[in-house]
């Protein structure tokens, strides 16, 4: 697998297609259309109950041209484990060529990553089984009806987590789950973004070549649950990046580098006000928000060893 470094590196096989059932101006199909890109065509790919999965797979039609199975919510990443390890079996008793790459990849959503797959993913990296474990995450469980995750941000409204005069959406704070990971003494991990492809393939082709279980970790905008218009995905996942609200980085070996470097951050406001779900935040709220990414750049750059994300203009 190459790194790509221009857009003419992008494979052009297309082992992801259309006639999918995902909302109009979701980014979960670009995001898994660029994986299997990558990956290429000899890769297993394991799907948890998810958007994707109902959406992907009616059968007897499928989007996918790699093999590819559904499991449950909360074993994506066991079942990945144990294909992993039947790999490694039929190559030492000679059922397959053991100089043939088999990819062993996982596809899940926040929920099923953060929430309810969170113990078999631990199990997962602490047993070391190459996988790499791609969340796409967008921020709640959009498909069983926008409740909140421990992807949702703060003073976000969901189904579950209401705003009145008392309770301002979503308390307490996003999981940093890429901490988690990284907490098993993974090789690699990271963080990407549609807004950004070829940094985006990047780290998926680092993480497929890593030696040992990797996991990328992408946000992915929601046109239904954060209440935008379809045609502006791409445009909020870039001001995401823009704001400092999401920070593109890899750690490789335990040491942390930010890969969009962004010299002058927009206010959050411009991210924020363009999403119904936070729609009922009053000034004073956005500059709580303000604060809290202000703090998450300054840990960051300071992890980084040097200014990576820089102040907002004002």
């Amino acid at each position: 697998m190459k790194v790509p470094e221009s857009v003419r590196d992008i494979p052009r096989e297309e082992l992801f297609v259309g006639g999918h059932g995902l909302c109009a101006g979701c980014v979960a199909g670009t995001i898994a259309r660029h994986l299997v890109k990558m990956a290429g065509p000899n890769t297993i790919v394991v799907s948890s109950t998810s958007c994707v999965e109902v959406s992907t797979a009616f059968y007897p039609y499928t989007s996918w041209r790699v093999p590819w199975i559904h499991v449950a919510f909360e074993n994506a990443a066991a079942v990945a484990s144990g294909i992993e390890s039947a790999l490694k079996v039929l190559a030492r008793k000679g059922a397959i060529d053991p100089s043939r790459r088999i990819n062993v990849v996982v596809y899940a959503g926040d929920g099923g990553t953060f929430d309810i797959g969170l113990q078999a993913l631990s199990g997962m990296l602490e047993r070391g089984h190459k996988v790499t474990y791609v969340v796409y995450d967008n921020e709640a469980y959009m498909n069983t009806g926008i409740q909140r995750s421990g992807a949702t941000p703060p003073m976000a409204w969901t189904s579950t987590t209401p705003v009145g005069s008392k309770v301002r959406g979503k308390e307490g704070r996003k999981k940093d789950i890429v901490a988690i990971a990284l907490a098993h003494g993974i090789p690699y991990a990271a963080t990407a973004n549609p807004a950004y492809p070829l940094d985006m393939d990047a780290k998926f082709v680092r993480g497929l070549s890593a030696p040992g279980p990797s996991l990328v970790h992408v946000l992915m905008p929601c046109t239904t649950g954060w209440r935008f218009e379809p045609r502006i995905g791409i445009k909020l996942a870039r001001l995401a990046v823009e704001t400092g609200m999401w920070i593109n980085y890899e750690v490789v070996e335990g040491r942390l580098r930010v890969t969009t470097k962004v010299p002058k951050r927009k206010p959050v406001e411009e991210y924020l006000r363009l999403q119904g779900r936070f729609s009922h935040l009053t000034p004073e709220e956005i500059r709580e928000i303000q604060n809290t990414v202000d703090r998450e750049v300054d840990r960051i750059n300071a992890l980084a060893g040097e200014i990576a994300i820089g102040p907002v203009a004002r």
